[in-house]
């Protein structure tokens, strides 16, 4: 399990032009692709607000220097 080979590549298109037809596949994909890079850009900003926190967080474990 895991390799997927040309047959079932084929299988596979070959029902999504069934199901969908051929003039609406272009508008799936497009929603699909839209799709995805919503998920990349709400991944990268909760990246990067963890990494934020995670900095914050270290800053405030860190001893002050001695007053006087």
């Amino acid at each position: 399990m895991g390799n997927i080979g040309f047959r079932e590549i084929l299988i596979i298109l070959l029902i999504i032009l069934i199901l969908f037809g051929a003039k609406r596949i272009p508008e799936v994909m497009k929603a699909f692709g839209k799709g995805i890079r919503e998920f990349k850009k709400g991944a990268k900003e909760l990246e990067s607000q963890v990494k934020e926190d995670d900095e914050s967080s270290s800053e405030k474990d860190k001893p002050s220097p001695p007053a006087g």
